[in-house]
């Protein structure tokens, strides 16, 4: 089943300042079309109320909205979908628990593993990275640049590909022409001076 993916999305992170409900508040009201919910810090209690309140205000300005890894909570909450950060994980497996329904995202950071993504015909998208340095989900992993991107064009990928990993405004428009589906972007938006015009700038760079 071929489902809408945005090529926007915004994460919500972990912040001494601001919570997620504050983080989702801010992109709805600039626009934001797809909200991934990324808290990894919470018990379930915590994650579900939190969680519930988001999809509140998702319902309300019609964003799509998923969360990160606790797909075991797709039945208790209203959301949309899920994204996998475990590169091991059984998609298969995972998409028998949610349903064909619901959005099943992916990560990879290595072409290697996006085809293995694709080839379990369970995925939705892929978020592929890093682009560059990050601190929002620290790894050890090769940086891609834009030269990984460009790389994608020899393979046989029908899976959209979201690029993720330290991506700031001027990256955008760039990473884009390399011919990928879309960009995820979370600390250049909420790090901002102000996250609403940062979030309002990238929308209209990507649209």
């Amino acid at each position: 089943m071929k489902k809408y993916i945005s090529k926007y999305h915004y994460l919500t992170q972990d912040l001494p300042h601001r919570s997620h409900i504050d983080q989702a508040h801010i992109a709805c009201g600039a626009g934001a079309n797809w909200i991934q919910y990324r808290c990894l810090t919470k018990t379930n209690e915590e994650l579900i109320d939190e969680i519930g309140e988001i999809a509140a205000i998702c319902d309300d300005w019609g964003a799509t909205l998923i969360i990160t890894n606790h797909y075991h909570l797709i039945g208790m909450v209203d959301v949309q979908g899920v994204h996998i950060e475990d590169f091991d994980a059984d998609f298969a497996a995972i998409r028998t628990e949610i349903g064909d329904d619901k959005t099943l995202g992916a990560s990879a950071t290595n072409i290697e593993a996006l085809l293995r993504v694709q080839a379990s015909g369970a995925v939705d998208y892929c978020g592929y990275g890093p682009f560059a340095h990050t601190d929002t989900k620290p790894n050890n992993k090769p940086l891609l640049g834009y030269e990984g991107y460009r790389a994608l064009r020899a393979q046989s990928l029908d899976i959209p590909v979201i690029a993720v990993g330290g991506i700031h405004l001027a990256d955008a428009d760039p990473l884009l022409q390399t011919g990928i589906h879309g960009i995820a972007v979370s600390a250049a938006i909420n790090l901002a001076p102000n996250p609403a015009t940062a979030f309002r700038e990238f929308y209209k760079t990507i649209y």
